[in-house]
């Protein structure tokens, strides 16, 4: 078969034209099932080129292809904290999330009793210049601060927003020990008051 052929090409991928595209870059984090994705940029005068999502690819790396929902936050002020958030089962969500605009430092915490990585915690730097892109496994409650005035965040979810499954753990518990890198100065009453993490 010629090179055009899916049998000639790495697995998970398709005809050469597919392979001269640049790709999704996936890089493991210490959570068991947690990655950080960046682009491969195609660059020129005209600025860059990348793919930012293959379901091809992410299926080839064992990861959720669903996206149920994808939200979007825009937070006015540096400091400002969001989480930490997670569905219970059976609505437990992947999420993927990206800074549009702006920065935020973005924190995972593994809460499955079963993982090799329990209460361990993996925190990123996600900004609209790095593009960089965290994906969030099942069982695991996600927060983030922010950097900047006027940050955008958005991020896709494997399972619709289920009301009766949401829940969340406190940013600060000491269970987890997030050294988070500014001053949180703007909270929700709701993130303020999530119960500390009983195991």
């Amino acid at each position: 078969m010629s090179l055009d052929g899916v049998e000639n090409a790495p697995r998970g991928y398709g005809t050469l034209e597919d392979r001269r595209c640049h790709l999704v870059i996936f890089a493991p984090t210490k959570l068991a099932g947690a990655y950080v994705i960046d682009i491969e940029r195609r660059q020129d005068e005209r600025g860059y080129f990348g793919r930012m999502w293959c379901e091809r690819e992410m299926a080839a790396h064992g990861l959720s292809t669903r996206v149920a929902q994808t939200n979007v936050a825009v937070s006015l002020r540096a400091g400002t904290l969001r989480g930490m958030h997670y569905q219970r089962e059976p609505f437990a969500e992947v999420k993927i999330i990206r800074c549009a605009r702006g920065a935020v430092y973005d924190v995972i915490v593994d809460l499955r009793p079963a993982s090799t990585t329990y209460l361990q915690c993996v925190c990123v730097e996600v900004t609209a210049e790095n593009g960089r892109m965290l994906y969030a496994p099942e069982g695991c409650a996600h927060a983030y601060v922010t950097l900047r005035d006027d940050t955008e965040l958005s991020y896709s979810t494997s399972q619709f927003y289920a009301p009766e499954a949401a829940n969340g753990v406190r940013f600060n518990d000491p269970a987890f020990n997030i050294q988070w890198p500014v001053a949180v100065s703007v909270i929700s009453a709701q993130d303020r008051n999530w119960p500390t993490f009983k195991q």
